[in-house]
This record gives C-alpha cells, sequence and structure tokens, in this order.
C-alpha cells in the first residue's frame, strides 16, 4: 500500500462514515480536506480534540474544508459519539486500518504498562487538487484545530 508524503497526492479511498455516507477522495474533489486521527471515540483527549473541530466549523467551512474524524472504532460508537457531542462533520470508521496504515498512524504505545499497537493522533492537510501539504503528528490536543485552521488561510 502506498504511504503518503508531502507535495504528493494522497491515495484515493472510500470508507463508511456516520450519516449512512461513503466518504471517498474522489467525493471530495475541489474541497480542502482535514483528516484527523484519533485513538478512540469518548476518550477525554479525543472528545476536547473533536469539540475544538466542532467549535470552528464555521471558520474551517467558509474557507472550503471538509473535516473528517477518522479511528478504528465501530459505526455505533461513532453514531454515538457524533451525536454526544454535536459534531457537524462525519466520523469515519477505520475498523480495517486502511487509512491508517496508508497515513502510517498505527504505533506502538503504553497503555496500563503494556504496549499496545493503537493510533498516534495525527492530523492531515490536504489541498483542492488532493496534494498532502502539512502534517501534524503526536498531536497535543489543546490549540491544534486552531493550528490547522490558520494552515489552511496560509495554503
Amino acid at each position: 500500500m502506498a504511504k503518503i508524503a508531502i507535495g504528493k497526492p494522497i491515495p484515493g479511498f472510500a470508507l463508511l462514515a456516520t450519516g449512512d455516507k461513503e466518504i471517498s477522495l474522489a467525493g471530495l474533489k475541489g474541497k480542502i480536506i482535514v483528516l484527523y486521527f484519533y485513538p478512540r471515540d469518548d476518550t477525554l483527549g479525543c472528545t476536547l480534540e473533536g469539540q475544538q473541530f466542532r467549535d470552528l466549523h464555521a471558520g474551517f467551512t467558509e474557507l472550503g474544508a471538509v473535516i473528517l474524524g477518522i479511528s478504528r472504532d465501530d459505526m455505533k460508537s461513532h453514531e454515538n459519539f457524533k451525536a454526544q457531542q454535536c459534531f457537524p462533520f462525519e466520523l469515519i470508521s477505520d475498523e480495517d486500518e486502511t487509512l491508517c496504515r496508508m497515513f502510517d498512524v498505527i504505533k506502538m504505545k503504553n497503555m496500563y504498562g503494556k504496549q499496545v499497537l493503537g493510533i498516534e493522533r495525527s492530523t492531515f492537510l490536504v489541498d483542492k487538487e488532493g496534494i498532502l501539504r502539512k502534517e501534524w503528528r503526536k498531536v497535543k490536543v489543546e490549540g491544534h484545530a486552531e493550528d490547522v485552521l490558520q494552515s489552511i488561510k496560509q495554503l
């Protein structure tokens, strides 16, 4: 599977998302895309990150950007999480790790003293032509959504 690189087109994809939608790269042509990968629905950091993207959603929309949250949680979990937090954007279920592997966000992590494979909180900014323009890895949640918004303004 192709890995992504800044300045290069991202490979095409099509995966199920909340709202009974299939999200594909082809269907997003002409839009700026923010793909934010997070470890798990309904956890403290992931909830805060989603809330920050939610609270700035109007600013992203004004700039022609689409926000998509991605984790390995199933669709039922995503639908509940989206409804609880009133997210105005879709969440993609990547249970088979298609996008996670493509964007190389599956990493070994320590959880309660054990080594486990999990999603490293990461965000990717893709321009209207499908070219990866910026990536944030090992994201610290506080202020991250604002940083992404400012980067879009500079595209």
